[in-house]
């Protein structure tokens, strides 16, 4: 068979099987079928079933054919995140400031020290999870964060379907993990900041506010059918130069969003968009990451790793959540639902982890056990949460 053939068998593998477990299985009540396309891209990678049948692997999977799907990946995931910084409402966050910066600040610190103290218990349990590029300072911080992440765009999945998206409990939701999301971005340039590029990076930001405030001039004369394709190649522009200078193009990709106004565009085009990528080109993403999984250090070790960080991400969010209820006096039981709704981590924590691996802050077998809790995480939320709301009904 040609490249194009073991392509396109490729592509048929990453689209039916997820589906089929997907829709015969019906997972939708625990496991969404993006949280299933993650899971098959694990399999399907070469620590499971590339192990068992590895002519299968070697066939389907060849060099040739990772470098397309790769290629396809990394514009999916640009997109994707530049829609989530699209959708960040900061007006109304500002507006509600108090409530949405305290309950924002104590969800994620909450976590976020949790899995340091893991993370620098990892360190000193064995070799191997730390990075060659890495200082013990960005490894633990990146674990943190790691636990910390909410997951906006898989949030707002899982707030469709508990039909609460427009509901004031949906919107409050969405406004904690807004700014989350701002957070998780700004943690993650100052990971891989890197002083032997400090000059590119200080260029690179400097240049992106004195272009963002054009960009912005130009985008409100549009019309808003040229702001869509003038927005993608500010995507473009945007993250190259986050590559350029060293701080990744995904940061890029999240900034190229976060200066566009969402009233720029119709609600319900940016919603059919973000279907739409997640139907035609993220299975890719998903299939992608799954190849990258690792269980050279052992399964046992790298299963407890991940178990001990699902604990320190529930708990910690819980907690913080928990103490900012009681600080913001809500309701009973409010901090409990929200705290759940905020556990989802898939996607966002799992681009935010490739990047890590990328910049070799964490080494494969790291991002293996991040990428399980991230999948355990995100199954737990509708379980726990749909009764909850249920009852509240």
């Amino acid at each position: 068979m040609n490249t194009t053939e073991m392509f396109l068998i490729a592509m048929a593998i990453i689209l039916a099987v997820p589906y089929l477990i997907w829709r015969v299985g019906r997972t939708d009540h625990w496991a969404p079928l993006v949280v299933v396309q993650i899971v098959t891209g694990i399999v399907l990678g070469p620590g499971v079933l590339g192990k068992v049948f590895p002519d299968y692997y070697a066939t389907v999977f060849a060099p040739p054919v990772i470098g397309a799907l790769n290629g396809i990946a990394w514009w999916a995931v640009m997109v994707f995140v530049w829609l989530a910084g699209i959708e960040l409402d900061l007006h109304e966050v500002w507006r509600r400031r108090r409530e949405c910066g305290t309950t924002a600040g104590l969800a994620l610190a909450g976590p976020l020290i949790a899995g340091c103290l893991v993370a620098v218990g990892m360190l000193a349990w064995r070799d191997g999870w730390m990075g060659p590029a890495a200082v013990p300072w960005q490894f633990v911080l990146g674990i943190g964060m790691s636990c910390a992440v909410t997951a906006l765009p898989i949030l707002i999945l899982f707030l469709e379907k508990l039909d609460v998206l427009r509901e004031p409990l949906g919107m409050r939701v969405l406004r904690y993990a807004s700014l989350d999301d701002v957070a998780i971005w700004g943690v993650l340039a100052i990971i891989l900041l890197d002083w032997q590029r400090v000059g590119h990076q200080a260029a690179f930001l400097v240049g992106f506010a004195v272009v963002a405030w054009l960009f912005r001039k130009l985008m409100a004369r549009l019309a808003e059918s040229d702001r869509w394709y003038v927005g993608l190649v500010w995507l473009a522009v945007c993250a190259y130069g986050a590559d350029w200078s060293g701080l990744h193009y995904m940061v890029g990709a999240f900034l190229a969003g976060a200066v566009m106004d969402r009233d720029w565009f119709t609600l319900r085009d940016v919603d059919k968009l973000r279907h739409n990528v997640l139907l035609v080109i993220m299975p890719v993403f998903f299939l992608s990451t799954g190849l990258r999984t690792n269980w050279a250090m052992g399964g046992t070790a790298v299963f407890v790793a991940a178990g001990v960080l699902l604990v320190a991400s529930v708990v910690g969010k819980l907690a913080g959540v928990g103490l900012a209820g009681k600080l913001l006096g809500w309701a009973r039981g409010d901090a409990w639902t929200i705290g759940w709704l905020l556990q989802t981590k898939a996607l966002i924590m799992i681009i935010f982890v490739n990047i890590l691996l990328d910049r070799q802050v964490i080494t494969s077998e790291t991002f293996t056990a991040l990428l399980l809790m991230a999948v355990a995480s995100t199954m737990l939320t509708m379980p726990v949460v749909k009764p909850r709301l249920k009852q509240l009904v």
